[in-house]
């Protein structure tokens, strides 16, 4: 029997006429909602910056004084992969920047880094792109990621940026595995009336099947289904995931809408390692990379854009709930390249 709960209100997704992605009807709506204030954006830029700091030094202090040759594009060589971009990014960067100082005749250390910035941007752009809500009633998710990359707090970061666009949400603990997890659920939703469905021991796939039809009776706008973390060569757990994934469809035509993996920026190319293998056991819609404060390994983002383009839907830099903020590649080249 699933754990009681507070039960949620159903609260009517309003009509919001946003950004919206072309193949999406207008009436449709996008995280975030309200726009920042100027201090709230200001704030987040420091902290995406500060929390990139680590990986931008190595960067920056190339260009200070530098003399545009072949050492200069060695040392770019090797800053870039200590970032975790990736062979094939940081050579098809190098290449990309060799051709524009040449074709552009640019002379100065601080325009072939303007030049690298304009390079990034345009790389990582594929990766931007909103997450859209009020496509479908309700709006399955599905969450994955291996233990330790933030998965539980990050649903709980996602439910409450649902909430503020006025989105009714249901959490599945498809985590059957740790009663840790599943506490750690119910707590939150008891703390921000969310109902959370869950088992004792329970098959994650039915805990899922369950929130869905529960969700519909009610009126939910958001499903969210956690699962039990899990590294991409446990087989059998990969295995389990296609499960949740089936049956989550046969409670809801069309569904799970977004399969989400979170992953842990600090893990650098072994991130990129989790992207492809949970994609090709999940057929990814969107990514959440937490845990960039602080890292020297943020180059990675790079890596995916190259090898594989999965969108990223948020990015982390800290542990409160504003911390946690829609990708956009402008602001991270920025925050990359001081």
């Amino acid at each position: 029997m699933p754990a009681p709960a507070p039960v949620v209100q159903p609260v009517p997704a309003p009509v919001v006429r946003l950004q919206v992605a072309p193949e999406v009807e207008e009436e449709a709506e996008i995280v975030p909602a309200p726009p920042p204030s100027p201090e709230e954006k200001k704030s987040w830029l420091q902290k995406l910056k500060s929390g990139l700091s680590k990986t931008s030094s190595n960067l920056t202090t190339l260009f200070v004084g530098a003399r545009i040759d072949d050492e200069l594009y060695e040392e770019l060589e090797s800053a870039l992969l200590l970032a975790d971009a990736g062979v094939e990014a940081t050579q098809s960067l190098l290449d990309a920047l060799k051709k524009k100082v040449k074709n552009e005749k640019l002379t100065e250390a601080q325009q072939v880094k303007q030049a690298l910035r304009e390079l990034i941007v345009e790389l990582l752009t594929p990766l931007q792109k909103p997450m859209v809500l009020g496509r479908h009633q309700p709006l399955v998710m599905m969450i994955a990621g291996v233990n330790g990359a933030g998965k539980t707090t990050t649903i709980g970061k996602l439910a409450k940026h649902m909430q503020a666009h006025h989105q009714s949400v249901l959490l599945a603990a498809g985590d059957t595995f740790r009663a840790a997890a599943r506490e750690q659920l119910a707590i939150w939703g008891e703390r921000n009336n969310v109902t959370v469905i869950s088992q004792e021991s329970g098959d994650p796939a039915a805990v899922a099947f369950d929130a869905v039809q529960s969700a519909k009776a009610r009126g939910v706008n958001v499903v969210m289904v956690d699962t039990a973390g899990r590294l991409p060569t446990q087989l059998h757990l990969m295995e389990e995931l296609k499960k949740i994934r089936r049956v989550i469809g046969k409670g809801q035509e069309g569904a799970p809408h977004e399969v989400l993996l979170v992953i842990d920026g600090n893990t650098g190319q072994n991130a990129l390692a989790q992207v492809k293998a949970f994609d090709e056991a999940l057929q990814l819609t969107g990514l959440v990379v937490t845990k960039l404060d602080g890292t020297a390994k943020g180059g990675v983002l790079a890596a995916i854009a190259k090898t594989r383009p999965v969108p990223v839907y948020f990015i982390g830099v800290g542990e409160k709930i504003e911390d946690l903020q829609p990708f956009d590649a402008q602001e991270f080249t920025d925050a990359l390249l001081g």
